[in-house]
């Protein structure tokens, strides 16, 4: 892709730098892509490909801004819809925003989202090199679990990012994630462990970074569940 960004990428660029989606990982922005993803093609056709996907997700993230499908649209400050790179290997789902995410309209941006950080660092990946994203977009009151039909809402929207991103790997955070994408009602203890499918892609459960932070048992086995993930990115069953 040349260094000048297409006229109606540009504007779109503007106009969600303007609702407050400010990370957009651009193909040949700086951002090398480290791992290959299958079959090439040429590489002015990955480009456009990698161009096409971004600029949907952000049609996506503007479609998201303006939605009121559930109860929680009414007490948000803004949508977090998600942000990272959109060509990731890895994709890792979050049950919902809290307050400074809310206020800041980025995942994972508190104390949770520093540790999360430090966990990919330990399998040798960082932040610009993963897509994040949430089960729910908007905030729920007092940072209580999202109610069934709240996610049902935003559902569509998470299964468009997975299309969209098409990772090879997706890490859900936390019960009500992992509950979600997997579509039962285990508990996370029992869904942890093993692989899962989600829309054709191998999914693996671990807990949410906040749970770490609040009980350090957990952070042996989050450990044990990235290991596998880190192995499975590296080509490993």
């Amino acid at each position: 892709m040349s260094d000048r960004l297409s006229e109606p990428l540009a504007e779109l660029l503007d106009h969600l730098n303007g609702i407050g989606y400010e990370e957009l990982y651009l193909p040949g922005a700086g951002v090398p892509d480290p791992h290959a993803r299958g079959p090439a093609g040429t590489p002015a056709t990955d480009a456009a490909d990698s161009e096409e996907r971004a600029v949907a997700l952000g049609e996506l993230a503007t479609e998201a801004s303006e939605c009121a499908a559930c109860r929680l649209s009414e007490g948000r400050k803004q949508v977090v819809f998600g942000s990272g790179n959109p060509d990731a290997d890895l994709m890792l789902v979050g049950e919902g925003p809290g307050a400074e995410e809310d206020r800041r309209g980025l995942p994972f941006v508190g104390p949770a989202g520093e540790l999360l950080t430090k966990i990919l660092r330990a399998i040798d990946l960082e932040r610009d090199e993963v897509y994040i994203a949430n089960v729910v977009k908007c905030r729920p009151p007092s940072n209580r679990d999202p109610e069934r039909d709240e996610i049902a809402a935003c559902r569509g929207y998470l299964e468009r990012q997975i299309e969209l991103v098409r990772p090879r790997v997706i890490v859900a955070l936390g019960r009500v994630a992992a509950q979600a994408l997997f579509g039962t009602t285990e508990a996370l203890g029992r869904l942890r462990g093993r692989w899962h499918t989600v829309r054709g892609v191998p999914a693996r459960a671990t807990y949410h970074p906040a749970a770490l932070l609040r009980y350090s048992k957990y952070k042996r086995p989050t450990w044990e569940d990235m290991q596998e993930v880190r192995d499975r990115l590296r080509g490993g069953e």
